[in-house]
């Protein structure tokens, strides 16, 4: 039995619950698609090096408002436990610390834009860890007074598979780094893959969580 069948789905709470858990997936899948389409239609054909490279974009506006909501949704999110509280704080603070922190733009930069740069990294790195810890732990936990269904198993496997990817993902944007400068592989613009496939993943972790998908039968 799902969570609407149990608790009655003319309950409020509970579909505005679900419905938050969707948007922010629905945010996240939607966010690299947007920047790419947005940027080829008003400006010109190209993907740029980052997600975070489009604020120097006509997409700025649509890429620190995609970020910052996914911030305060997470911050909206409570789920059944402290941690869980504190893990959707912390994301939001790192989520608008990298919408207001802009990257290091290419090019000659001075020293004010090192420093925003470097904090926009900081704040990156813990979201993405923020959310891979959101799919392979809090949301893979089980009520330990009843078993889980098997839709529950499946979607345990989707959060693990998410967050795994999302931990890969930071791991090869951290190789990419190490990279020389002139490394032909920034042709095909890894940074900018690696970081759409760990939001995707996060994405589609919170569409299975908000019940989209692989809903528990009646």
């Amino acid at each position: 039995m799902n969570e609407q069948s149990k608790n009655g789905i003319s309950d409020p709470h509970l579909i505005s619950y679900l419905a938050l858990r969707k948007a922010v997936g629905i945010i996240g899948v939607a966010l690299p698609i947007m920047l790419i389409l947005g940027k080829v239609i008003l400006e010109e054909p190209k993907i740029q090096s980052s997600i975070s490279a489009y604020y120097y974009t006509v997409m700025r506006d649509v890429f620190v408002g995609g970020i910052c909501s996914i911030g305060i949704f997470l911050l909206s999110y409570k789920g059944h436990d402290r941690i869980d509280s504190i893990a959707g704080n912390l994301a939001c603070i790192f989520a608008v610390g990298l919408a207001l922190f802009p990257t290091t733009p290419d090019g000659d930069v001075g020293t004010l834009d090192k420093i925003l740069g470097a904090a926009h990294v900081f704040f990156a790195f813990c979201f993405f860890l923020t959310l891979a810890f959101f799919s392979i732990v809090l949301f893979r936990r089980t009520n330990p007074a009843k078993p889980p269904t098997s839709q529950k198993l499946i979607r345990n496997g989707v959060y693990l598979a998410c967050g795994i990817v999302i931990l890969v993902c930071i791991l090869g944007i951290g190789i990419v780094k190490l990279l020389p400068a002139d490394s032909p592989v920034y042709a095909l613009t890894p940074v900018f893959w690696l970081e759409a496939v760990a939001i995707w993943a996060f994405g589609w972790s919170w569409i299975t969580k908000g019940e989209l998908i692989l809903q528990d039968y009646s």
